[in-house]
């Protein structure tokens, strides 16, 4: 007989148990007072050496992750012989519920080559009110039953009807493969190099970080951030944004140090806001979210670089700003994508919270349908999730002595960095050389770090436009007014405003196996870096990953899978010139 375990007793204790051992490799958090410079050089944090205590209190240990996974609700780890059997599952055992609502189902890439092509496959998805997943100027890709594809391809011009493959021919099997419905018995993480990135998931006891084994749902998420702002109280605090359409909070990390001496009037707290989970369905997006705000916390303190970001900015963490959706892809439908809210047509809920910002929304003349996958809503803001957000940032503005100097607003997937005008390529933003510089150092800090190539574009590239010769007017996969990052970057004029577009580029889509779930978060840790380091005016790529190479804290030789490479040092001064001469191509 089990002993019963009481969430309310489980969780101070997991406090005391966590909190005791990082007490023999954490560095208090030194004070604030001072510059930074001088703080830097009276209290030079150590570098960590988790090996040494690697074997220090394994009972410890091991309380500390039942408590965990009795508070969170996570199963525990299965024996071996128990996890090698779960992987001989086949299709033929999908629950009932999935092959209902997936069976038969595939996603199909077209290859496309012109305008015309691209004008007949939007008119084509939308005649059969199909889901389009993803696309760029050369594919797209669309999700459909295997017994419509005929009728697909009888809309589509001869062009189109042979240049398509079968991106997933199950789309059950492999919708149920990325629920964590079987717990690993041996942890997927980190990458194969021993000193690849720092923090480390392995923490000083040598235990895993059982937190990233996983895409986790939003009942662990909320006390997982309840939990980092109290063991962390020096530098996080948890906020709420406000209340979705179902009446849940949308939760959000604030993440800095306050400077203890008194601040001007006219010198607002900088901020950056990163957010994720716009779009239900992109789990990797929200654990993404989760990872930066893991390694910005306990990063604090220990390495001089991310100390120094959080005492001169704010970093506001939100996990998922579609808090319903999200839980509904948990709970119902995987690939959901739009929030819960009831439309004008009773059988079609939801509206795209990225198309309902107030900045040249186009509902009207784009998608009037409440049926779309993209459906805006009847006006500018009508989405709640989205108008929680405008509202609040407009009231930490004006209010709070807030000034937001950044945006990066992350989704899936493709592997690109957009900046503004996501609307219209006809319109170029007044900053547009400083978009694209910064744009294509995030890349290429990616690029250097973890190997993976991400493109540097417009917004509105991403969304495909092409022109009716006839009327003059133009067709988009999908509609791009009332954008996130145009909102933000011409209402809030936040200078940097990016969407980051994640892994991978169509495998596996909204997808993504939970063994890329680190490997993303350190690609996009070493971007937010890189983003923190070019605003304090330190533009070179080498004063951030670098000078972590010889410090030991990155190592460029080895490579997360076998088709990335990271960059050598030789490499990155061929990289430079190879960013020069694309932003003279640009701006030409």
């Amino acid at each position: 007989m089990q002993p019963s375990f009481n969430a309310s007793f489980l969780l101070p204790l997991l406090l005391l148990l966590v909190w005791a051992p990082l007490q023999l490799h954490v560095v208090a958090a030194p004070s604030t007072s001072g510059t930074p410079d001088k703080l830097n050089s009276q209290f030079p944090p150590p570098q960590p050496q988790p090996w040494k205590l690697r074997n220090i209190f394994p009972q410890v240990a091991w309380l500390r992750d039942t408590a965990v996974e009795k508070v969170f609700g996570l199963p525990p780890k299965p024996a071996k012989a128990d996890f090698d059997a779960s992987l001989s599952r086949s299709s033929s055992q999908l629950p009932s519920t999935l092959l209902a609502k997936y069976g038969g189902e595939v996603v199909l890439r077209f290859n496309l080559s012109t305008p015309y092509e691209e004008r007949m496959l939007a008119e084509a998805a939308d005649t059969l009110f199909l889901d389009v997943w993803e696309f760029t100027s050369n594919w797209a890709d669309i999700r459909l039953r295997e017994e419509d594809v005929p009728s697909l391809l009888g809309l589509l011009p001869d062009s189109l009807q042979k240049a398509y493959s079968h991106l997933m021919p199950d789309l059950a099997k492999t919708i149920y493969q990325s629920y964590p419905s079987v717990p690993s018995s041996e942890p997927s993480f980190p990458p194969t190099h021993a000193h690849a990135f720092t923090p480390s998931l392995k923490t000083s006891d040598g235990v895993d970080n059982i937190f990233f084994r996983d895409y986790q749902p939003l009942s662990v998420i909320v006390p997982w951030m309840r939990l980092m702002a109290s063991m962390f109280t020096t530098h996080v605090r948890m906020i709420n944004i406000g209340t979705t359409y179902e009446g849940r909070d949308i939760p959000a990390l604030r993440i800095g140090v306050s400077p203890s001496l008194p601040q001007e009037p006219s010198e607002p707290r900088k901020t950056i806001l990163i957010s994720g989970g716009l779009h239900a369905r992109e789990w990797i997006s929200v654990s993404t979210v989760t990872y930066i705000a893991w390694s910005l916390i306990t990063s604090y303190g220990k390495f001089p670089g991310i100390t120094k970001l959080l005492q001169e900015f704010d970093f506001v963490m939100i996990p998922t700003i579609n808090p319903d959706g999200y839980v509904y892809t948990w709970e119902n439908d995987r690939l959901w994508r739009k929030n819960r809210q009831q439309t004008s047509l009773r059988f079609c809920r939801g509206l795209d919270l990225d198309r309902a910002f107030g900045f040249e929304w186009d509902g009207n003349t784009m998608n009037p349908n409440p049926c779309s996958e993209s459906y805006p809503g009847e006006e500018a803001f009508q989405a709640v999730e989205s108008h929680r957000l405008a509202e609040w940032a407009k009231n930490e503005t004006e209010n709070n002595g807030v000034n937001f100097v950044g945006f990066l607003d992350l989704h899936s997937y493709s592997q690109k960095v957009l900046y503004p005008y996501s609307y219209s390529c006809s319109a170029d933003p007044p900053s547009l050389e400083n978009l694209e510089e910064l744009g294509m150092g995030l890349a290429k800090a990616i690029r250097i770090s973890c190997g993976e190539q991400y493109g540097v574009a417009s917004a509105c590239e991403g969304a495909i436009p092409s022109q009716f010769a006839a009327t003059g007017g133009f067709s988009r996969m999908e509609t791009g007014g009332g954008s996130a990052i145009d909102w933000f970057y011409h209402e809030l004029r936040v200078r940097y405003s990016y969407q980051i577009k994640l892994r991978d580029t169509g495998s596996y889509g909204f997808l993504l196996p939970k063994e890329n779930i680190v490997p993303t978060g350190e690609e996009a840790f070493n971007a937010v870096k890189y983003f923190g380091d070019f605003l304090l005016g330190n533009k070179g790529i080498e004063t951030n990953l670098l000078d972590e190479l010889h410090q030991g804290v990155l190592d460029l030789t080895t490579s997360n899978d076998d088709e990335a490479e990271p960059m050598t040092e030789e490499e990155v001064e061929f990289e430079d010139e190879d960013i020069n001469w694309e932003l003279k191509r640009r701006r030409r």
